[in-house]
């Protein structure tokens, strides 16, 4: 049985700060057309079978065989899009200060999958009401992402939801300090993303991108996940979808 390393540097290591990484240059990437940002073209990329790859940084964390490993856990997330005016908004959360793994940090709705869940995608849909009040039935699920291995040991798997109206947003202020939203345009920008080097004093180099909006510094699994759904609405792109 192979092992199966951490990518990150956990967020509760006394003294790190993510933000004081240094960047290290990425390929150039092509900005998405307006038109693949919007929901129709969304929800037709994820109705169907697409060719891509995974974000090449971590191409090996992604869809991972975790059969013998009994200290990874399962785990969903619901990447929640938001219908406005000005076009699709993603919501997070920031995570409460006094949680032990990965406190104050943003991330999406999610969590464990338990044994009486009936899927990854009850999980997420679970959890999302759980944390921040939005009940399944104002979620319509239009897709999902391979999961992802976070620094936790968790196989953290994104589906991606579409907020119905009607839904009000109720934080367990046990779990989440905050609920906010930002623009799909901005979050999928890739002359936003950075690359961060971490450089261990005994160790070998680590990676984590990032996405900054505003005041928000969005790292690590989360911003890896956004990462690789910037990459799969290319290939969709690129596969004609949007013609």
């Amino acid at each position: 049985m192979d092992p199966i390393p951490p990518i990150v540097w956990p967020r509760h290591v006394s003294g790190f700060d993510p933000t004081a990484q240094p960047t290290i240059p990425v390929p150039s990437l092509p900005e998405l057309s307006p038109s693949s940002l919007q929901l129709p073209f969304i929800r037709k990329a994820f109705s169907q079978p697409i060719s891509w790859q995974v974000e090449p940084v971590f191409t090996n964390y992604f869809d991972l065989d975790t059969s013998g490993h009994s200290d990874i856990k399962p785990a969903a997330v619901c990447i929640p899009l938001l219908e406005s005016p000005d076009g699709l908004r993603v919501l997070f959360t920031r995570r409460a200060a006094n949680l032990y793994s990965h406190a104050g940090q943003i991330c999406f709705p999610g969590g464990r999958i338990e044994p009486s869940d009936l899927d990854y995608k009850h999980t997420a849909l679970r959890e999302t009401w759980e944390e921040v009040g939005v009940e399944p039935r104002f979620i319509e699920l239009i897709g999902s992402q391979p999961s992802f291995l976070t620094s936790t040991r968790y196989t953290m798997k994104p589906v991606i939801g579409v907020l119905r109206p009607g839904y009000t947003l109720t934080p367990d202020h046990g779990e989440v300090a905050e609920i906010f939203d930002v623009p799909l345009t901005s979050l999928l920008s890739p002359a936003l993303h950075r690359l961060h080097e971490i450089r261990p004093e005994d160790g070998l180099p680590r990676y984590f991108f990032s996405v900054t909006w505003g005041d928000y510094f969005i790292w690590g699994a989360t911003a890896a996940l956004i990462r690789n759904l910037y990459h799969y609405l290319a290939a969709a792109e690129a596969a004609g979808l949007s013609e």
